[in-house]
């Protein structure tokens, strides 16, 4: 049975159809702790233009609120729930739920619905930092770090970007020097959410022996490790990014994650990643179209129902047809994921398109509230806002497209053509 459409407005097509029910329980369980419990904190924390503590310790890390609720999988169905997906997430045992990745995905959606900013929370959290732990890390590191992680007891951030490395991540700078007993890591690492809090750190660092990039797990509190915020951001405010500075930190043998030997380790779990994030924008989309949906057929001028103009209609259809598309796209990555044939191509596309198509979905509500669409009270200038930086992490939009474009024609086109000089 699909969700009311009086809450899902943006459900057009019925995707909840396309569920199992299992699925459909876990994203109701999710809308209704995220609009009840998340919603309030969120518009209070918008307003004040800084993070409450208090709230959003309990809704965000844990302690029976949202990502708690979600993490441990609450709701109808949550025993039986991992026993009937063809092909789950590496995250299983050791206090996960188990979900497939269409289910995780699904949730995040909803979380992005309400607020980005705790939607990029869970995913830093899980989609990087856990699950590079899971499909990298020894039996001990997951025996030692996921239970904890998995109900939120502790945080986790994942350290890639630097100061002048970002989308060329693979030619970090950020030193990792083989010592008796562990390794020394030197260097800085910039644009790393969740770092200020971060109870762990997955770092990656270039093995000064064999120049191929490695994988470490820094506690908290390390000497010789530093992190500060980022601050004036204009999206993904309560997102705490932060730069790290690593000065002779020494990370014992058995905190090197084995099973990062290359950059190409780390592409497996950002493929992995892409796909979660590409129903940010999702969430992002829904949740503007659904609020735009109420405000014009509540807000009158003219004598008449802002929903009653043709252009108002015409711009509304576009957010709709748009978010139908962005789903099936979704689901469709999903599901290529589950049967083993998802291809890295296949990941930035999804999250390349989805972002463009949700970039334009939002300035149409933007549109459509006027100038209450510039108000922190509608949250669609939030939600504005806060794809920005979605649209550009994980991949740009152009590094994205210059994935699939290497996947779709064989040829690479990540640096510019060596200039050949003319012979005229």
């Amino acid at each position: 049975m699909a969700i009311s459409s009086q809450n899902e407005a943006s459900d057009y097509y019925q995707f909840d159809d396309l569920l199992m029910p299992e699925e459909q329980a876990l994203r109701r369980s999710v809308r209704e702790v995220m609009e009840k419990e998340v919603a309030p904190i969120m518009t209070t924390t918008e307003k004040g233009r800084k993070r409450r503590r208090t709230g959003n310790d309990t809704a965000i890390r844990g302690d029976g609120g949202a990502s708690d609720r979600v993490g441990s999988g609450q709701g109808a169905s949550g025993s039986r729930r991992g026993k009937q997906y063809a092909k789950l997430l590496p995250l299983q045992g050791y206090g996960c739920p188990g979900l497939s990745i269409t289910a995780s995905a699904i949730a995040v959606a909803e979380i992005a619905r309400v607020d980005a900013s705790c939607s990029t929370f869970v995913l830093v959290h899980s989609s990087l930092a856990m699950l590079t732990i899971a499909l990298c890390g020894t039996e001990e590191q997951k025996v030692k770090y996921l239970p904890s992680l998995a109900q939120f007891h502790t945080v986790a951030c994942w350290a890639l970007t630097e100061p002048d490395y970002g989308s060329d991540a693979s030619s970090l700078r950020t030193t990792a020097t083989k010592v008796d007993g562990g390794w020394v890591l030197d260097g800085q690492k910039r644009w790393i959410g969740n770092s200020t809090f971060a109870d762990i750190l997955v770092i990656f660092a270039r093995n000064t022996t064999t120049n191929q990039i490695n994988g470490f797990i820094v506690k908290k509190g390390s000497p010789g490790l530093r992190v500060s915020k980022i601050e004036n951001k204009i999206g993904l405010r309560i997102v705490q990014n932060g730069d790290i500075i690593l000065k002779e930190v020494f990370v014992p043998d058995e905190d090197r994650l084995s099973g990062v030997n290359s950059f190409q380790d780390t592409s497996k779990v950002l493929a992995v990643s892409r796909v979660m994030v590409a129903w940010q924008p999702i969430g992002i989309a829904m949740g503007v179209y659904d609020m735009c949906h109420r405000y014009l057929r509540e807000r009158k001028q003219f004598g008449a129902s802002l929903a009653a103009f043709q252009l108002n209609q015409e711009k509304l259809v576009r957010m709709l047809g748009n978010i139908q598309a962005m789903v099936l796209v979704g689901w469709r990555l999903c599901k290529l994921y589950e049967s083993g044939k998802m291809t890295p191509g296949h990941a930035s596309l999804g999250k390349a398109w989805t972002s463009l198509k949700a970039r334009e979905t939002v300035s149409l509500g933007r549109e459509l509230l006027g100038g209450n669409g510039i108000l922190a009270d509608f949250l669609v200038a939030k939600a504005f806002c806060d794809l920005e930086p979605i649209f550009s992490y994980e991949g740009t939009y152009d590094i994205n497209s210059m994935v699939t474009g290497r996947e779709i024609t064989g040829i690479a086109s990540f640096k510019p053509a060596i200039l050949v000089k003319s012979r005229l």
